[in-house]
């Protein structure tokens, strides 16, 4: 027996020192690169103007994130009807109102239903308004009895209830902590959110969710340059915007988009493909997300792409420990925002996600926001903790681990309100 123990002790430290050795959190130990320019058209000239910027530079980067990163989302798919399901003018003791949404896609006998669930606050006529994913379903937001229980696929969790992959009432509210509903309606916002496993379940599986709408006769799964999931669930928030059109309680301009971890990923990605998003929120997103890939510092592009192979497209397994070949880094991905207001949060123990690259993109992607004569990150230097900054560009970073916090929620309104409004 003392032999076993032993053994299991090498066992574990073993484990132990290859994760250290495969996955860096040693700032000196980052290795050198360079990264493109996003300022430099392909050919090598210097884009000195918004007009070559917008007609020339942003069109290449944002195809050779389309080929290379997430895939190409097929055009011309869209929502076959919206229908509110479910409405109450009397929630949360008469704060707010509450509209569920049922968006239907139809197409060669399959047909994708996806719930957006919605609150406004009573206050306003025509709201301003937050959307994001959430990961376990609407209901799981808040301790609302009457919200529609999913019936799609979600990843189990017993301390949620959730087994056989399928949600029971023991999950309602569960996630309240990330989701201050009562806080975003008494600033004057509304909240709309949306379970991203109605779009496309959160499995190395293409024959369900989305993706078989496109497929062409034979098809089985996306090809190399099409897309993966988080393409998926970017193109569903555009569908949530063409609802949101149609909503008179809904002020459509002043909408801004949140996501946490791969959500933040998606909500990046989203308010890249789709610029009537006013605002684009990411909090914690990371490798993929607002890292820059060339640090390789916490998850990398090898590790997210083994981890996780349907989130990406094919193409991108090309660079797995190969970043320094990717034509783009993640500084223009946030780059192909402006000159929207973009905000980036991340977390200080949260070093998986690697915050000082999630900045750095930002500080690398402000020369575009300078065309337009927007202030971004100008310092390279992160900013203490708490200590938000709300340029064109936005950053904090808090302490504590991987979540979406009360704190969070308070700069994302505050950033919102500055740049929407002028508070």
């Amino acid at each position: 027996m003392k032999h076993f123990f032993t053994f299991l002790t090498c066992l574990f430290l073993a484990v132990q020192l290859q994760a250290q050795n495969e996955f860096n959190y040693d700032e000196s130990k980052v290795p050198q690169f360079t990264l493109p320019n996003p300022l430099v058209l392909s050919g090598g000239k210097k884009v000195k103007s918004v007009k070559v910027w917008e007609k020339k530079r942003r069109p290449e980067i944002f195809r050779l994130f389309e080929e290379q990163v997430y895939g190409k989302i097929p055009a011309g798919l869209k929502m076959t009807s919206f229908k509110v399901v479910e409405q109450s003018d009397h929630v949360f003791n008469g704060l707010a109102r509450r509209k569920q949404v049922e968006m239907v896609l139809q197409k060669d006998g399959r047909e994708l239903l996806v719930y957006l669930l919605i609150y406004l606050p009573q206050t306003v006529e025509k709201a301003p308004l937050f959307v994001g994913y959430n990961f376990y379903g609407n209901h799981t937001i808040a301790d609302d009895a009457e919200i529609m229980l999913t019936q799609s696929w979600v990843a189990n969790n017993p301390s949620f209830g959730i087994i056989n992959n399928q949600i029971t009432e023991q999950s309602r509210g569960v996630r309240t902590n990330r989701w201050p509903v009562k806080m975003i309606l008494e600033s004057g916002y509304g909240l709309a959110t949306m379970y991203y496993g109605d779009v496309d379940p959160d499995r190395n599986n293409f024959s369900d969710g989305v993706h078989p709408f496109a497929y062409l006769y034979g098809q089985t799964q996306p090809r190399a340059n099409e897309w993966g999931a988080i393409s998926a669930w970017a193109w569903g928030l555009t569908q949530a915007m063409d609802y949101f059109e149609t909503d008179p309680d809904i002020d459509a301009s002043k909408v801004a988009v949140m996501g946490h971890s791969r959500l933040g990923k998606a909500s990046l990605w989203a308010g890249a493909v789709d610029q009537r998003f006013a605002v684009v929120i990411s909090n914690n997103s990371g490798c993929g997300g607002a890292a820059l890939s060339r640090r390789r510092f916490g998850e990398t592009v090898q590790r997210i792409n083994t981890a996780f192979p349907h989130w990406f497209c094919t193409n991108f397994k090309a660079y797995n420990d190969n970043e320094n070949n990717l034509p783009v880094d993640q500084h223009e991905l946030i780059a192909l925002i402006a000159p929207r207001p973009v905000y980036i949060a991340s977390a200080e123990q949260d070093r998986w996600a690697d915050p000082k690259g999630e900045y750095l993109s930002g500080h690398y992607a402000s020369p575009v926001y300078q065309l337009y004569g927007m202030e971004g990150l100008p310092s390279a230097d992160m900013p203490p903790l708490h200590q938000p900054i709300m340029n064109r560009i936005g950053y904090h970073i808090r302490e504590g681990v991987h979540d979406v916090t009360d704190y969070d929620w308070q700069q994302f309104i505050r950033f919102a309100d500055k740049h929407l409004f002028g508070k």
